[in-house]
């Protein structure tokens, strides 16, 4: 019997079960495809979310099997087609520059992974072969979650397999990952609330040519100063190419393509469908012991490449706090927690997001007919045009704050201080310690991130100081809560963090700092209580 039933088996289910599995907690993934899915959805896995695949132990797979680390990630706002001269191009660098740039950074203002482009299909089969790989864990596709009820003790959900069995499965919590029409939300009566936008077309083409012969240049996005709001994005393998347009029948999608192209290629289409914008937030991601986590609770529009990374977020924060309620040491306000951390997170993300589409909007309302034509009409529709979309198109790819700046602002397992802190909804990231925040990356003098010396504890980082934490340390062995202080040999970590004392929960955010240790056992037990949910801030 599995400790916990996932529904859906996307990247957020199965970034979920490896983190439980890989805590000891026996979990069971269902789906009720009949196998991982076909179509890029997602693209790119963020900067944070490449650090904590990381952790786990899956960053060089995952980076294995994505766009190559010295191909470029440039962006382009195209004219008629991939021939003539872009009106914008937006240099970014491959993972391998960006790797050899971060070397050089001390001051805590990078990440410690760079982003990865990786289609979500491309991505599921490597993180289902993870859990697969792990005792305790399974994923059991054809295997569609019907029904369930829960009482004081647990769940009880029906499963209904494409062989026409029906079994009913036992778990202590259950999780919907079970995206925008979550079958789980539903049956909880749980409302998404925000606004829908464009009904797009999308097509998937696939062509062993075109990526080398573009004569603009090798990128990641083309978007194409048109009506249609069209834009063309390079999938993993260089091979596949999404095309996304509005207002133009499915049939016409690849007559569409040849066009943006500009020049003769061989291809074949692959996919072609439709799918709305959508910027909406769930009212509630939990009811008693069923949570809900990823799109079934959150939805966005891929400008800024938001979607999936917060999902993945969603499930780090949620594991942990599944661990520490299943293992006992964590208190009732430990899972109260995870809607109090990441609802908010979800609503500011989602308002990154739109903020990212009015900025493609603004410029593509500067599109007039007469742009493709000579002379001075085309030429200065052309130039406002180009002058809006330099600056307002980098609102979807320059969001390194909202990426890495989030905190737990209002979070009741957080020991709060009164400090000075970065904004946290800046699309600039700025390093802090403010409690609630990721803790900032800094290299070790072994040249190793200093996430590489962290585990799945709670832990002290002593950085460039020494202090007794015994008083500490009995608290939280009272609570049965794995806990160690670890020093930081870093010659960068002190000026980066500002206090010699940091607090760590196992998911790397502040959970205190501080000058001194607590100052006595009532002190020490206090804080201990406070961040693992036994005592109310």
């Amino acid at each position: 019997m599995p400790e916990v039933l996932v529904a859906g088996a996307g990247p957020v289910g199965l970034t979920l079960a490896i983190a439980l599995a890989r805590g000891g907690i026996r979990v069971r993934v269902v789906d009720k495809r009949t196998e991982p899915g076909r179509l890029p959805k997602m693209e790119r896995c963020n900067a944070r979310t490449m650090e904590n695949f990381r952790r786990i132990g899956l960053v060089d797979v995952i980076r294995a099997a994505g766009l190559g680390g010295d191909l470029p990630m440039d962006v382009f706002i195209c004219l008629e087609n991939l021939t003539r001269p872009p009106l914008v191009h937006h240099e970014y660098p491959s993972v391998n520059r960006l790797k050899a740039a971060y070397r050089a950074v001390r001051d805590g203002s990078c990440p410690a992974e760079p982003y990865q482009l990786i289609s979500q299909y491309t991505l599921e089969p490597l993180l289902r072969a993870a859990v697969d790989a792990l005792p305790g864990a399974c994923v059991d596709f054809g295997h569609e979650l019907t029904a369930f009820d829960q009482d004081e003790h647990g769940v009880t959900a029906t499963i209904e397999r494409t062989d026409g069995v029906v079994e009913s499965v036992r778990a202590a919590y259950l999780v919907g990952c079970d995206g925008a029409s979550s079958t789980v939300r539903h049956a909880l009566g749980i409302a998404l609330r925000g606004e829908s936008m464009l009904e797009m077309r999308q097509a998937l083409f696939v062509s062993d040519e075109l990526y080398a012969r573009i004569p603009i240049g090798r990128g990641r996005h083309y978007h194409f100063a048109d009506g249609l709001s069209s834009y063309l994005v390079v999938q993993d393998d260089t091979r596949r190419f999404s095309l996304n347009a509005s207002g133009l029948p499915e049939a016409e999608m690849p007559a569409l393509f040849e066009r943006l192209v500009g020049f003769p290629i061989a291809y074949r289409t692959e996919y072609v469908g439709t799918w709305r914008q959508r910027l909406m937030v769930a009212d509630r991601y939990r009811d008693r012991r069923v949570l809900l986590a990823g799109d079934a609770v959150h939805l966005m529009i891929p400008a800024g490449g938001l979607g999936m990374n917060t999902g993945h977020a969603d499930a780090v924060d949620l594991a942990w706090k599944l661990i520490g309620t299943l293992r006992g040491w964590g208190g009732p306000g430990l899972l109260d927690a995870y809607e109090a951390e990441r609802r908010p997170v979800g609503i500011r993300n989602v308002g990154a997001s739109r903020k990212a589409t009015l900025g493609r909007l603004a410029w593509r309302s500067l599109w007039r007919p007469e742009i493709t034509e000579p002379g001075a009409a085309g030429e200065a529709v052309r130039l406002a045009l180009a002058e809006r979309a330099d600056r307002e198109q980098r609102l979807s790819n320059d969001l390194l704050g909202i990426e890495l700046g989030y905190r737990y602002l209002d979070s009741p397992i957080i020991a709060h201080d009164d400090e000075p802190a970065p904004d946290p909804d800046c699309f600039a990231y700025e390093p802090t310690t403010a409690p609630g925040a990721r803790l900032p990356h800094v290299w070790l003098n072994d040249g190793r991130p200093v996430q590489d010396i962290l585990g799945a504890e709670y832990t002290m980082l002593r950085v460039g100081a020494e202090a007794d934490f015994s008083a500490l340390a009995k608290a939280f062995a009272r609570l049965g809560v794995p806990f160690r202080c670890r020093d930081v040999p870093s010659a960068d970590a002190a000026a980066v963090y500002g206090h010699p004392f940091v607090l760590l929960r196992p998911d790397l955010h502040v959970a205190w700092r501080g000058s001194a240790p607590p100052s006595d056992m009532d002190t020490a037990d206090g804080l201990a209580g406070l961040v693992t949910g036994w005592k109310e801030s």
